[in-house]
């Protein structure tokens, strides 16, 4: 069964987004164990979990039976949990997390001051793209005397005021003994519907990994196509589908993209093998593509779908930019010649401006992107030796 809704974990790495995960889901994936040994994870987390309600009790559950009575839980729906990396310098992995978000739990830690700087961040993330279903999750409650969770609960709320987030559920838990997660569950039931979507259109979808599952030694009889992962934003697919994948891959620096053409041989939902997948949750996609363009997240940023449905290939584009206000970043108008990054997507494509008007700029990029008028787009601008958050665009 697919999961229905995407729902991002976003906060700062050391708020705990891992435990939250794991007891909302039972089950942690997409994390790489060199990564692990380093304690930070530069790559999306990603699990599917099915939210249960024990209509006796009135509580949500994870577990097949009712913490509290024993009884049987009632399925209510399947979702899939993305957690993005929280360090600063990560934030496009973010950028790339959020552009297939139906929903987001923001994770503030109650023993460090609200907001931290990837904390704003992530906001300003969620602020710009518009994900406004924001449940927040005020954790590590235990570490703190309870006046000052209630001082640090007031320095969230005056955080948040004026952005997508202002109204939003604040949820006090112990995410490593899973206290108070039933309420956590309980408000993103409530908060983060299922959106509607059109399965009519022409197939769609935002690739945010992609993987060569092959083992060194393999027989090539025994050998897997590219596996790429992601989430269905409209449309179906089906085993057996012909698909394109745009902008593709390039021969050489000096060559234009060139859009990969193949079929699909498997549709993977969580743990489960399916025939047709349907608009939200994530879904691996397992193809007869040449499994060494999809190693090492090569194909991250591209788009999937039915050939000669998708968007242009684009090497230049016109958008209309407002910057953030900041005090710790350099908000003026972009200058011309100045380099840029961009998020599309899920691509992070670096970029130089060649034009500019007072709100507008054409910037030449270095990776080429599939994406449509109306876009919205991450602008990051470099400030000392690292890239900030600087505002965002809109492809004219």
């Amino acid at each position: 069964m697919q999961a229905e809704v995407n729902i991002g974990i976003v906060g700062h790495v050391a708020h705990g987004k891992t435990s939250i995960v794991e007891k909302l889901a039972g089950i942690w994936t997409g994390k790489h164990s060199e990564e692990k040994k380093r304690g930070i994870s530069i790559k999306l987390g990603y699990a599917d979990t099915e939210i249960k309600k024990c209509l006796k009790c009135n509580i949500y559950t994870v577990d097949k039976n009712c913490p509290k009575c024993k009884t049987k839980a009632e399925f209510v729906r399947k979702i899939s949990f993305l957690d993005s990396p929280g360090h600063e310098t990560l934030m496009f992995t973010v950028i790339a997390a959020s552009s297939i978000m139906d929903g987001a739990v923001l994770v503030i830690a109650a023993n460090e001051p609200c907001p931290q700087p990837q904390t704003a961040e992530h906001l300003m993330i969620l602020n710009m793209l518009g994900i406004k279903n924001v449940v927040i999750a005020q954790n590590k409650v235990d570490l703190v005397p309870l006046e000052q969770v209630k001082a640090h609960y007031k320095q969230i709320k005056d955080f948040v005021k004026g952005t997508v987030a202002e109204n939003a559920p604040i949820i006090p838990i112990i995410a490593n003994y899973g206290i108070n997660i039933d309420s956590l569950i309980d408000a993103i039931e409530k908060t983060i519907p299922t959106p509607k979507r059109d399965k009519k259109l022409p197939a769609s979808m935002y690739i945010a990994r992609s993987f060569d599952i092959n083992k060194p030694g393999m027989s090539v009889l025994d050998m897997h196509g590219s596996v790429v992962g992601g989430s269905l934003m409209q449309g179906t697919l089906k085993v057996g589908d012909e698909i394109e994948i745009k902008p593709g891959i390039k021969k050489d620096d000096k060559s234009a993209y060139m859009p990969i053409i193949g079929k699909i041989s498997n549709i993977m939902a969580g743990s489960e093998n399916i025939d047709t997948a349907l608009p939200g949750g994530l879904i691996g996609i397992e193809t007869d593509i040449d499994p060494s363009f999809a190693k090492a997240d090569s194909l991250v940023g591209n788009l999937l779908g039915a050939p000669n449905t998708l968007p242009p290939i684009l090497n230049e584009i016109t958008i209309n930019y407002s910057p953030f206000v900041r005090k710790d970043i350099d908000t003026s108008p972009l200058h011309m010649e100045e380099s840029v990054v961009l998020g599309v997507g899920t691509a992070t494509t670096f970029g130089f401006v060649t034009k500019k008007k007072k709100t507008s700029a054409t910037i030449k990029l270095k990776r080429e992107v599939c994406a449509v008028k109306g876009t919205r787009i991450a602008i990051c601008r470099k400030q000392g030796m690292r890239w900030r958050l600087y505002g965002f665009g809109v492809i004219e």
